[in-house]
């Protein structure tokens, strides 16, 4: 068989050997959901797989079970795009994580390419850490990005980091160029207009659709794979060293 961190690539032999020096564990998740007509609708479980299997590479961990649907309910306008419950997500991750233990696992990291599911992640994690003694972490990849994006990236703000606008576009035309029409990709600013970012500290609860019609927003047209090359390569570097340090994995 090839070499693989993935746990389902693995024959119940080869995983019990590898388990017997690792006990650090990557669980991507994402969502199905509208990512402009350029990009597919798994774009941030994509991600999340192809950056989980580039850290895997780097440091003593292997991958579970993904999660593929995410809490996209604020999406759910747009043709394609699916949805579970917070409750049923919390629970089939809590029953990932409860098998994963019972197999030896102690440290767990989430490369999450949904910004929903982010605080689902974390009241699984917080409760489990403190009565279990596991280690948790979690990286929301797309906010993840802006940081290793700056000099990058030719905007900033949600113009670069908007939903499937420079940046995204650009990872996913470094990962996947087949899965990419740059022929459909467009500059969207909200709807809302200037309020938009005037008022961006503030939390609300807005249907994407009355934000941009298309999926999109910001500018997917300047995306570029070279763009996405050196955004990946940076951020996979640091959650690496992260993970060297936290796990000693």
């Amino acid at each position: 068989m090839q070499n693989t961190n993935w746990i389902k690539l693995m024959s119940s032999t080869e995983f019990a050997e590898r388990k017997k020096t690792c006990d650090t564990v990557i669980i991507p998740v994402g969502a199905i959901e509208v990512y402009g007509p350029h990009m597919p609708m798994g774009s941030d479980i994509i991600c999340a797989q192809d950056i989980a299997e580039r850290v895997a590479d780097r440091v003593n961990a292997m991958i579970g079970p993904s999660l593929e649907v995410g809490e996209s309910y604020s999406l759910t306008k747009y043709p394609g795009t699916m949805y579970i419950r917070p409750s049923t997500w919390t629970a089939i991750i809590e029953d990932y994580m409860t098998s994963l233990m019972h197999l030896g696992f102690k440290n767990f990291m989430f490369i999450n390419g949904h910004a929903g599911n982010v605080p689902m992640v974390g009241q699984v994690c917080r409760p489990l850490e403190r009565e279990l003694g596991i280690k948790c972490a979690q990286v929301d990849w797309w906010r993840f990005t802006r940081n290793q994006a700056l000099g990058v990236c030719e905007t900033t703000g949600w113009m670069c980091h908007g939903h499937a606008s420079e940046c995204g576009t650009s990872v996913m035309l470094h990962l996947h160029p087949e899965y990419v029409d740059m022929s459909k990709a467009e500059k969207v600013t909200p709807k809302e207009g200037d309020e938009y970012e005037k008022y961006g500290d503030i939390i609300d609860f807005t249907v994407f659709n009355e934000t941009t019609e298309n999926g999109i927003l910001g500018d997917a047209t300047i995306a570029t794979a070279e763009k996405g090359k050196e955004v990946v390569e940076r951020c996979v570097a640091r959650i690496a060293e992260y993970m060297q340090w936290k796990f000693n994995c």
